[in-house]
């Protein structure tokens, strides 16, 4: 059996927090890391602030949430490419549920809600149905145990005025 092309990610997580003091008690010690990854700028990262984090900063929770929207995004749109529509703009408002029990929690859903708006000339049946085969390909979506449900709205942007 053939097996696919492996591709490694490495990320450094530094416990910024540490020069606010030592982890000594639940209460007070800080959540707040850096997140490297070479050659690109780092992101301050904290805890969820239902968990004593910083709510200036992104947190886990949120990163889950923002790469399965992203991954699904690249593959649609790949997609769209494939089988000619043209986007002219994309947003989706993602959101996550996490239920956290006591000592444990898990995500139980992720809705993606994307908004594309695609040229006069695409097809918008076509369009939405692209999302399916999006979210199959999404390598993100692949690697987690809860559903996900996506809600795409199809936009078709006014054809110019002659």
């Amino acid at each position: 059996m053939a097996q696919g092309k492996e591709h490694r990610y490495a990320v450094k997580t530094v416990w910024t927090g540490a020069e606010q003091g030592p982890a000594r008690d639940y209460k007070s010690y800080s959540r707040d890391c850096r997140l490297e990854i070479d050659g690109k700028p780092p992101i301050d990262g904290s805890a969820d602030p239902a968990f004593r984090g910083d709510p200036a900063r992104h947190n886990p929770e949120d990163l889950l949430v923002a790469s399965l929207s992203a991954c699904h995004m690249l593959w649609y749109l790949h997609l769209c490419t494939v089988k000619g529509v043209t986007v002219t703009a994309y947003e989706d408002s993602a959101e996550g549920t996490m239920v956290a029990e006591p000592h444990n929690g898990r995500f139980t859903e992720v809705t993606l809600r994307p908004v594309v708006t695609i040229t006069p000339d695409s097809d918008a049946e076509v369009a939405e149905a692209l999302h399916e085969p999006a979210h199959a390909e999404c390598f993100v979506a692949n690697s987690v145990n809860f559903p996900m449900r996506c809600e795409p709205k199809i936009v078709k942007a006014e054809a110019p005025a002659a």
